[in-house]
C-alpha cells in the first residue's frame, strides 16, 4: 500500500517510517506510528482479564511494518483479508493514528453511523 505523500513525509519525520498495523473491531485496520502504538499497546495490555478477547484482537493481530524508499508498506495477507481490502483503500487520519478501510465498507459504516443519529452524550456539540 502506498502512503500518500502528505502523510509519508510526516511519518518519516515522526517515526522514521516505522509503523504498526492491527485489526479494528469496526472492520478496518489501524495504523499507528510505532511509538504511538507502543503507548497504546501498554494501555491494552493493562486491561483486566475480562477484556482478554479484545486484547487478542488488538495485540494478537499487531504487525510491525516499515515504509520502503517509495513510501509503501506491505500489509499482511491476513490483515488484508480481515479488513476486506482490495486494490483501492481509504486512509483516514484520526489524530494519533490512521484507519485503513475498504472504500465500500467505509461508506457503509459511515452511513450506519449517520442513520443511528448523534449519541445523547454529544447533544451539546455544535458544528
Amino acid at each position: 500500500m502506498s502512503i500518500p505523500a502528505k502523510h509519508r513525509d510526516a511519518l518519516l519525520i515522526q517515526c522514521e517510517g516505522r509503523l504498526t498495523l492491527t485489526k479494528h473491531p469496526d472492520g478496518c485496520l489501524l495504523m499507528y506510528p510505532r511509538h504511538a502504538w507502543e503507548a497504546k499497546r501498554d494501555q491494552i495490555a493493562a486491561w483486566p482479564m475480562a477484556a482478554r478477547g479484545w486484547q487478542r484482537i488488538l495485540l494478537g493481530n499487531a504487525v510491525d511494518v516499515e515504509m520502503d524508499s517509495a513510501g509503501r508498506i506491505l500489509v499482511a495477507p491476513e490483515l488484508r483479508t480481515a479488513a476486506g481490502l482490495g486494490r483501492e483503500v481509504v486512509l483516514s487520519g484520526m489524530l494519533t493514528h490512521f484507519e485503513i478501510w475498504d472504500p465500500v465498507k467505509r461508506d457503509e459504516n459511515e452511513q450506519a453511523t449517520i442513520d443511528a443519529g448523534m449519541p445523547a452524550n454529544l447533544s451539546d456539540f455544535a458544528f
